[in-house]
């Protein structure tokens, strides 16, 4: 299961700079036109055509403006939204098993990749990596911060030693097939959070999350399935 989460901010702050060149224009000739309508009013024949004029390249001006607002907004939305890192978990192994007296230690391996889509560099936080066993954490592993390129994706392995925990913390065990034997399924864990940078001028932060339920034979510990 893969869940991403996107915060994405209001239009870009620099379409402001491009209404602050039209603006004072409308309003120039607006304020122009307040000053001469008693005096057109007090002799209607001597309108001047270029307050016409004037009043009509301001509309222009306007219309003008709201196109380039639109296809900015296009084009924010289309090439530069910003979006999620995608964890991919492409193996999970587990190289050395045990048990004892219903308890249970081992070597947990995973293997992931981490895309990102964006075209501004991912700068994630420390996060982790958890092994949960009945909802129980039983392993743990730290992933330090980092930097993904525009478009590029990471690869990343990470094997620690899982302590000896007890095998009854939760429902019996499942009964797989019957050249395998007992069972056990666990979940791994891993969170990325951190910030995507647009344009070199706006910071976005987003965040993923990538759960795997695996399922494990207590004969030999062997990974049987494991889904995300």
């Amino acid at each position: 299961m893969l869940q991403i989460s996107t915060h994405t901010p209001c239009a870009p702050g620099f379409c402001f700079i491009l209404l602050s060149f039209a603006l004072p224009c409308c309003i120039h000739h607006l304020h122009h036109i307040t000053k001469i309508l008693p005096l057109q009013l007090q002799h209607p024949p001597m309108a001047k055509p270029e307050n016409r004029t004037n009043l009509a390249s301001c509309f222009v001006a306007t219309i003008f403006l709201i196109f380039i607002l639109i296809v900015l907004f296009l084009v924010y939305f289309t090439l530069f939204k910003p979006q999620g890192p995608k964890i991919a978990v492409s193996a999970i192994q587990i190289p050395s098993f045990s048990t004892s007296n219903g308890t249970a230690n081992f070597t947990f391996s995973q293997y992931a990749s981490v895309r990102n889509p964006n075209r501004g560099t991912f700068s994630h936080y420390d996060s982790s990596l958890q092994l949960l066993y009945h909802g129980t954490q039983v392993g743990f592993m730290f992933v330090p911060a980092g930097k993904i390129a525009a478009g590029r994706t990471q690869y990343m392995a990470a094997t620690f030693t899982v302590q000896s925990f007890a095998l009854g913390l939760g429902p019996p065990s499942v009964n797989g097939p019957s050249n395998v034997g007992p069972t056990m399924e666990m979940e791994s864990k891993i969170e990325m959070a951190g910030r995507v940078r647009v344009l070199h001028l706006f910071s976005h932060h987003v965040e993923a999350k990538a759960e795997c339920r695996i399922l494990v034979a207590l004969i030999d510990g062997s990974v049987l399935d494991f889904r995300c």
